[in-house]
């Protein structure tokens, strides 16, 4: 099974943004992920890593059966509850970013969504991605 973590933060909100990803297969790391967004808020980020997240784990693992099925880990309660259809999603912003994720996961048979502490270990990986990503000059 393939399970990620991802993260997404700004430095200001909005400010200076960024997203770290992290992907795992049978637990090994397989693929780390950072990279500068720009300027978004922190659920803006938090949105573009899962897409991205979905993205890499589809280049990723095209021909894996695994890869019909992943767990997804985030530290951001608001997203995970808006993925799994608990709360709507009302800023226009965030509808945008939250219908290409329902139109990523069309290429899965499963994606779980799991909110995460941000002290946990493997989503502190995550978080270290994206301070080192913004971070860099």
């Amino acid at each position: 099974m393939i399970t990620t973590n991802c993260d997404g933060g700004s430095r200001g909100n909005p400010g200076k943004a960024a997203i770290g990803i992290v992907i795992r297969k049978d637990k090994n790391i397989i693929k780390e992920h950072k990279e500068k967004i720009g300027i978004a808020t922190n659920n803006i980020a938090e949105y573009k890593a899962i897409i991205k997240t979905l993205e890499l784990v589809k280049q990723i693992e095209t021909n894996e059966k695994n890869a019909k099925e992943i767990m997804c880990f985030l530290d951001s309660e608001l997203i995970v509850k808006q993925l799994q259809g608990k709360y709507k999603v009302k800023d226009i912003k965030l509808k945008l970013l939250y219908d290409k994720v329902k139109e990523l996961e069309k290429g899965f048979s499963k994606i779980t969504y799991k909110h995460v502490s941000r002290l946990d270990e493997n989503q502190q990986l995550a978080d270290k991605l994206v301070n080192e990503a913004l971070d860099e000059a």
